[in-house]
């Protein structure tokens, strides 16, 4: 198995990410990763869906989302065409003995501390998924109350949008389907 990152450009309608997900798990997939959220064109969002599959079986995948009928283009991002980052909150225990040390740990992450109390600290910290890891490894001997990750996020490098078709060709919306 292999980690890929797929962009989804699709119809911003009720249902799509429910027939997306669905397409993956009625072939086995476990999906990692999911991220979904607006994009700069009204009526289209972006759905970043990180899988670990073989590339035949992806192959496959790729095609039978192309079938869906709301998805506008799907494109693989690999880490060397594309800016891949995962956002995570972490709770930590925290109290006034230890709390210096958490901070500073966070620091060295290049984390914020986005919330305190007596025993504990809420960090926020985006990076590479292996960062995130690290993050984590660093923070686990202080006690580790809740994480929560918001997934990764990915866009490809250079000048090129996946929208520019949508941008060229007017309302997405009203796209001929076939």
């Amino acid at each position: 198995m292999s980690r890929h990152t797929l962009s989804v450009l699709v119809e911003d309608k009720p249902g799509v990410l429910t027939r997306v997900a669905a397409l993956f798990a009625r072939r086995a997939f476990n999906i990692d990763q999911l991220a979904v959220g607006n994009t700069e064109v009204p009526g289209l969002s972006r759905i970043t869906v990180v899988v670990d599959v073989q590339g035949d079986a992806l192959e496959q995948v790729t095609k039978q989302l192309n079938k869906l009928i709301h998805v506008i283009k799907i494109v693989e991002l690999t880490p060397e065409t594309s800016v891949q980052r995962e956002h995570i909150m972490v709770k930590v225990r925290a109290d006034a003995a230890t709390r210096l040390q958490v901070t500073q740990a966070a620091d060295l992450f290049r984390a914020s501390i986005v919330d305190v109390s007596t025993d504990s600290v809420v960090i926020e910290a985006t990076g590479a998924t292996e960062k995130m890891r690290a993050l984590l490894d660093v923070l686990e001997p202080f006690g580790v109350r809740e994480i929560v990750r918001a997934g990764t996020l990915a866009l490809g490098r250079g000048p090129k949008s996946m929208s520019d078709r949508a941008l060229r060709h007017g309302d997405p919306l009203s796209y001929p389907r076939a």
